[in-house]
């Protein structure tokens, strides 16, 4: 049974310099049956004000992502971690023990728009990591590129998880078709755009999981963007 989550019911949380969308239950956004998909455990949309951020705070045995999708945002950590994340970069921070950071928007008058991924691990208690990468010059190639993956195959980006994510971003219209693996499930989130798969249609914002499933059909308007999760 497909787990569809629309994009106007999701939980909404708004802090004035902070506006932020929750696929699934965090903070005082509780929903039981939306505790995340498989290891997937938080999609959060935010915008955040210009010359506004989140404040250094900890986190422990969670594998997170950063992906934005207009302005920028800058990260700090305990580990020593100074960077500047920008459309078409992806970011993962392993916090396994325990990190501190802090994210910021420095640009005084534009919003930052990004999407704010949680991970469960495979393993817990590793050593806090950091790693970013630009994908801006493999998405203008308008096909799906594997973003992150277990061993950092193919130029990705590797993380403490059986989880393999795929990102497109194209400004023509698309598709194609993607063997699956019924012991596997998969996770699409629409960020712009149109994107129909295996009959069901999704909108920017519109989350959808399948699950034993033989292959996945993809289609996609122009201008679409969206994130494919292949997740144990």
């Amino acid at each position: 049974m497909p787990t569809f989550i629309k994009s106007t019911d999701r939980g909404l949380a708004e802090h004035g310099w902070l506006n932020s969308r929750h696929s699934f239950s965090f903070a005082d956004y509780y929903n039981p049956a939306r505790m995340g998909f498989r290891a997937l455990r938080v999609i959060n949309e935010d915008q955040i004000e210009g010359g506004t951020g989140f404040g250094t705070h900890p986190h422990k045995d969670m594998e997170i992502i950063s992906y934005v999708v207009s302005g920028e945002l800058e990260h700090k950590d305990s580990i020593g971690t100074t960077a500047v994340i920008r459309p078409g970069d992806v970011q993962r921070m392993s916090a396994g023990t325990g990190v501190l950071h802090s994210e910021y928007n420095r640009l005084p008058n534009q919003k930052t728009h990004f999407l704010q991924i949680w991970i469960l691990p495979l393993q817990k208690g590793v050593q806090p990591g950091y790693a970013q990468k630009s994908f801006a010059a493999d998405f203008d190639k308008g096909n799906l590129v594997l973003l992150i993956s277990p061993d950092g195959k193919e130029g990705s980006i590797s993380i403490n998880q059986d989880l393999n994510l795929f990102g497109c971003k194209s400004k023509t219209a698309g598709q194609t078709e993607i063997p699956a693996a019924k012991q596997r499930s998969y996770w699409l989130q629409v960020i712009r755009g149109d994107l129909k798969t295996n009959a069901t249609e999704l909108k920017a914002g519109d989350g959808l999981g399948l699950e034993s499933v033989d292959s996945l059909s993809l289609s996609w308007s122009a201008n679409s963007e969206f994130l494919l999760f292949d997740l144990p």
